[in-house]
């Protein structure tokens, strides 16, 4: 079904349903009709529920319905379909063109250079028959040309406006071109990318919608002096230029007229310094790579030297690999958060240091993929937290975990937990999330705990301030996660609502270096205790850590020397045993 609302986009995209007759695809249909001597030809478009002619002879209608008709199975597998005699085929002869006298079809199917079938250049006959390869091949020579004439009547969709340059479009046909021409000839494919995301959106606020016009006219222009009229540049997606180096220049070879190129006045003076053009090669091989690939090579390319931050890059078959798996990973997550077998929550306890039991655990997400099998968090969560999924994750993650903690609260497991936020999620209405999870599990707001990295505090401190506040006054604890790695600004964490800070694991494994590792856990413990901070130590590895940490006067101790991440019985066990006898200091 999603496949057939991308055809169908594609089909109204074009403006052809319910256009007047046009004689450039009349001749071609008449055509038809002549090669396989038939009365009837037309050019039948499939829409939702009905087929439509684009040019038709022999017939006086201009649409049928879609159900039954054989057009809209072409449609559907996009290949060449042959019925030699309607009364001998079960599926068609009760149709409406079989019950009206046809018995003989062929349709060639009218496919987009993008893989959407539009429908069909079909003829019909009276009277059964069979078809030779050599009118098949016909009839599929001119289902092309009925493609390339609707292509022709959207030229504009060959050129961008802006630019002036070859499009996305333009550039798959002359690779197409070249690969039949020179199949075995390697050729260094280039991507310019002249700004990123965030620098347009700066220079439109100063210079309004006429910088990103700006922008890409003085690139252009740069680039046809810079490579010469006679190379071929196009422009293939809003900030982004593709051309080819000269045969025979390999990409180290090319490597220092492109650092010239981005050194050279790509735009204009007043906005030079305003962004950073980077570029981005690939060997392009006429015969193993499709012109789409390609595009998508030199795509990933961009974003791995502008993350490196190079100025020119080399498209790398592992980097490669990686942004096709993240992309993969982003994709599948999404039937991930509406499959019960794949998503699941741990809970890492933390331990009071004085006496050794659980005070609270951590949840965590944990994801088994059903073909890559376990995907580490620390592979996934970056990639969900920067996308649109951020908050999904968040929600699924906060529901599953009130749900558990609403379960062990009947049992007498009165622990509280912690869930990490990220910083799109403070974005979104937390305040009545956490507030209708709470109330619809039965469960006190002390029993939740909110952590949030340093980072995502400062990125939001005007717009979170009121939110956090809320929840505090809702008597739900608020927790900085990693503290010690981000901005640690102490000046700015007075002004806010916490009563956590989580020192980083790196400071707690750094503890055996020596004294001075030693003396700067101390301080922050001290510190974050004299700012009325309870202190949580996350990394507790090794029993002396735990001695040094208890001495220093952290409060609690996070780590694999007292609990790994536990499925939810292997925490009430866990739970049950401290609360009665069992010390897990003294355990561990």
């Amino acid at each position: 079904m999603e496949y057939e609302q991308r055809r169908l986009d594609a089909l109204r995209s074009l403006d052809l349903l319910d256009t007047p007759e046009s004689e450039s695809f009349d001749r071609i249909t008449r055509m038809a009709s002549q090669i396989f001597q038939l009365p009837v030809a037309a050019v039948s478009l499939t829409d939702s529920e009905r087929q439509w002619f684009k040019s038709k002879v022999g017939i006086q209608h201009n649409t049928i319905p879609r159900n039954k008709a054989p057009c809209a199975e072409v449609a559907d597998s996009g290949e060449l379909l042959v019925i030699e005699d309607f009364a001998l085929d079960s599926r068609y002869c009760d149709s409406l063109l079989g019950v009206s006298g046809i018995r003989f079809y062929a349709g060639a199917p009218l496919v987009t250079r993008e893989g959407y079938c539009l429908g069909a250049l079909c003829v019909l006959g009276n009277e059964p028959r069979k078809s030779t390869e050599a009118e098949r091949m016909a009839l599929q020579d001119l289902a092309s040309l009925v493609i390339s004439q609707i292509e022709l009547q959207h030229t504009f969709g060959r050129i961008d406006p802006i630019s002036g340059l070859p499009n996305r479009v333009q550039f798959s046909d002359d690779m197409s071109d070249l690969a039949r021409v020179a199949p075995d000839e390697n050729r260094v494919a280039v991507a310019l990318d002249v700004a990123q995301p965030y620098q347009m959106e700066r220079l439109s606020a100063v210079m309004g919608p006429a910088a990103y016009e700006q922008v890409i006219r003085d690139a252009a222009r740069s680039m046809r002096t810079f490579l010469g009229l006679r190379a071929a540049i196009y422009h293939v997606s809003p900030m982004q230029f593709v051309f080819l180096a000269p045969p025979g220049i390999d990409a180290n070879g090319y490597r220092a007229t492109l650092l010239r190129l981005t050194a050279s006045e790509l735009v204009s003076a007043e906005i030079k310094y305003a962004v950073t053009p980077v570029c981005a090669m690939m060997t392009y091989i006429f015969k193993s790579t499709s012109p789409t690939n390609c595009l998508r090579a030199l795509s990933s390319a961009v974003q791995e030297t502008r993350a490196s931050e190079l100025s020119i890059g080399l498209f790398s078959d592992s980097q490669d690999h990686d942004y096709r798996r993240k992309f993969r990973l982003l994709n599948d997550f999404q039937a991930a958060l509406t499959d019960q077998q794949q998503l699941r929550i741990v809970f890492q306890p933390r331990v009071d240091l004085l006496s050794g039991k659980i005070v609270s655990a951590e949840v965590l997400l944990r994801w088994r993929h059903p073909e890559l099998g376990d995907i580490s968090p620390g592979e996934f969560v970056p990639i969900i937290e920067n996308s649109a999924l951020a908050w999904p994750m968040t929600q699924w993650v906060l529901a599953t975990a009130c749900r558990q903690l609403s379960i062990w609260y009947k049992q007498g497991i009165s622990t509280r937990l912690s869930v990490n936020f990220s910083a799109s999620n403070l974005k979104e209405d937390v305040v009545s999330e956490i507030r209708n999870n709470l109330t619809s599990h039965g469960l006190p707001h002390h029993a939740l705990e909110i952590e949030l990295t340093e980072g995502s505090l400062m990125k939001h401190s005007a717009q979170v301030l009121k939110k956090l506040d809320q929840l505090v006054e809702d008597g739900i604890k608020i927790a900085i996660d990693d503290f010690g790695t981000g901005y640690s600004s102490l000046s700015y964490l007075q002004r806010l609502p916490v009563s956590v800070i989580n020192i980083d694991r790196s400071f707690i494994q750094a503890l055996s270096n020596g004294s001075r590792e030693q003396k700067l856990v101390h301080s922050m413990i001290r510190l974050s205790h004299e700012m009325e901070y309870k202190v949580v130590a996350e990394g507790v590895e090794v029993p002396e850590a735990a001695d040094l940490l208890r001495v220093m006067g952290c409060d609690e101790g996070q780590g694999y020397l007292f609990a790994r991440p536990l499925a939810p019985r292997a925490f009430e066990d866990l739970w049950k045993d401290t609360q009665s006898a069992a010390n897990l200091l003294t355990a561990a």
